[in-house]
């Protein structure tokens, strides 16, 4: 990947870095202390490559008072040189961008100190870079993620909570077209790949595709499956989930095995689940060139409501490793209780790809996939940024990361998603009751309800969320690290859970590149930040609305206390 931070020097004592993630940038900056009196707020400023310059906006204001009952009519924008940012650091996410540099200017704002409402500029740097995700480092290696804010006000103005496919029951036959526009934003770059994969190995009529599909009712991609005819080959999950009356799985087997073949179609679930999500290149001698991986799913849900990763390895030696695991599989579903190459972590070190060793399960014993990550995230010397889909699956991995915040000097930021089942009355199917956060300083997170997040998002998510799974953090990565000497990204299809280490079927990554840990930190600080002013919107009140600082409360000091969090915060990314 390209260099993933850009630093601009300090100027008159303010100095601003900025962190590069998949199209979006966050923006670290630093003032002297001495220069903190009547400090306002940074303004953000921000120049496409075509112009013009505009301010980034604010949701926070001085003078409006926004609550859990204001409309976002009653919740206007700011420009943040009236309305500054009182954080030390603000992410941007372009609408659409365009090649070439965008320029961003911090500027510190200052109260008057005689009391008018007049804010004055003090300190200013600026810094330059390209958004658009490109691997000159990495030829052969490609990431990106979905963009995973279905419930926002962005999807909200945008789209107009538009349904994101058909009302009535589901079918894998509904007209794409009339959604397109939503899919391809809200499905962002990781929808770009997967469909790239397909197209490219479709294009070549000696290439073949082997593929674990996990969660599979994207019509587009079913089609698309069709028409590889019997060069492809598929593991199919037929866990209960995906078997039962709604599901659109069976159907989508049927189309498969009608178009490749009974024998080129397994279907099976470990213990459990085959829960991974696998496309494998192959040539026409049946030698695995090119891998797509990841947690997301080729699924409705999986690329537009939720938020996911995929990574594509452009490289023989990585993609056998996930052949060998496919073909195991593939033969001995009946029996695969383990697969044979599930008893150690694979290391790659090839030219073009970041450096990362892999393991496939399911295994005898979680210890051999789990130990990896657990060393990490106790040796850590600096933070840890993680969004996982569960924390309560059991291991030392998800127990480590409910510890986190009790651990001194360790930034920790994630974000999880609560689970419970419904009465068997109901049919005893697992909901969704809510979305934790874990913010620094908080040691028992905070808890979002989701019939908050039901007013905002359109159906059919919203009867989703009710009636079904409702994964909405359905992601799985841990950074260790990100910003220090040996910064760690552990990703794939594992949920990192003891459990579904010995019954799933699923794969675990552990890159260990700089660039590629401050993207997945980037895109954890997105997930936990967009979250959490949900959930403090949610309490805030007419007594208690969410408004900027006025200048008799120094908003910035707790960001100079060495015994608070957020000195850790302010310092980790803007040093």
């Amino acid at each position: 990947m390209q260099d993933s931070i850009q630093v601009a020097a300090a100027k008159d004592g303010l100095s601003l870095k900025a962190y590069r993630s998949d199209g979006w940038v966050l923006l670290a900056f630093d003032l002297d202390q001495h220069l903190t009196s009547n400090l306002a707020g940074f303004a953000v400023q921000r120049t496409p490559p075509n112009g013009p310059a505009a301010y980034l906006l604010n949701r926070l204001s001085f003078d409006t008072p926004v609550t859990a009952t204001t409309t976002p009519q009653e919740r206007p924008l700011t420009p943040s040189n009236l309305a500054p940012f009182q954080k030390f650091r603000w992410m941007d996410f372009p609408g659409d961008l365009e090649p070439g540099a965008y320029t961003y200017t911090v500027t510190a704002m200052y109260f008057d100190p005689g009391g008018s409402i007049q804010l004055t500029p003090g300190a200013s740097a600026n810094i330059s870079l390209e958004l658009i995700p490109s691997q000159p480092q990495f030829q052969h290696f490609e990431m990106g993620f979905t963009r995973g804010v279905l419930s926002s006000q962005a999807y909200a103005e945008k789209f107009k909570n538009a349904p994101i496919r058909p009302n009535g029951a589901k079918t894998l036959d509904y007209d794409t077209a009339p959604f397109e526009a939503q899919y391809a934003w809200l499905g962002y770059h990781a929808r770009k790949m997967i469909f790239g994969f397909l197209h490219e190995c479709l294009a070549d009529p000696e290439v073949t595709l082997d593929m674990f599909a996990y969660d599979l009712d994207e019509p587009d991609i079913v089609h698309l499956l069709q028409q590889f005819g019997p060069r492809l080959r598929a593991v199919l999950d037929n866990a209960p989930l995906h078997t039962q009356p709604g599901a659109l799985e069976p159907e989508a087997k049927t189309r498969l095995i009608a178009s490749a073949g009974a024998s080129n179609v397994v279907v099976g679930h470990f213990k459990r689940f085959a829960h991974d999500k696998v496309l494998i290149k192959k040539d026409k001698d049946g030698k695995a060139l090119k891998v797509l991986t990841g947690s997301a799913n080729f699924s409705v849900r999986g690329l537009y409501v939720q938020d996911n990763n995929v990574l594509i390895f452009d490289d023989p030696g990585a993609a056998d490793l996930y052949e060998q695991a496919f073909e195991t599989a593939f033969t001995n579903m009946a029996h695969a209780t383990q697969a044979q190459s599930a008893s150690k972590w694979f290391d790659v070190a090839t030219v073009g790809l970041p450096p990362f060793s892999v393991s496939f399960a399911p295994h005898t014993n979680a210890s051999i996939s789990l130990d990896k990550v657990s060393a990490a995230i106790q040796n850590t010397q600096s933070s840890v940024l993680f969004a996982v889909m569960e924390l309560d699956g059991g291991g030392d991995v998800l127990k480590q990361l409910h510890e986190l915040t009790a651990r001194e000097g360790i930034f920790s930021y994630g974000i999880t998603q609560a689970m419970k089942s419904s009465p068997p009355s109901q049919g005893g199917s697992p909901e969704s009751v809510g979305i934790n956060l874990y913010k620094p300083g908080q040691s028992n997170g905070i808890l979002t309800s989701f019939a908050f997040l039901k007013g905002q998002v359109p159906p059919p998510f919203q009867a989703e969320v009710s009636g079904g799974m409702g994964q909405v953090i359905h992601d799985k990565f841990i950074v260790v690290d990100f910003n220090d000497k040996m910064p760690l990204v552990f990703t794939g299809s594992s949920n990192l859970a003891e459990g579904g280490e010995m019954m799933n079927g699923d794969n675990l990554l552990c890159i260990a590149d700089r660039a590629t840990a401050i993207a997945y930190a980037v895109e954890a600080i997105r997930l936990v930040d967009h979250y959490h002013f949900r959930a403090i919107l949610q309490s805030a009140t007419n007594e208690q609305p969410l408004m900027l600082q006025p200048n008799n409360v120094n908003w910035w000091a707790p960001y100079y206390d060495l015994t608070n969090i957020k000195y850790h915060d302010r310092t980790l990314f803007s040093r």
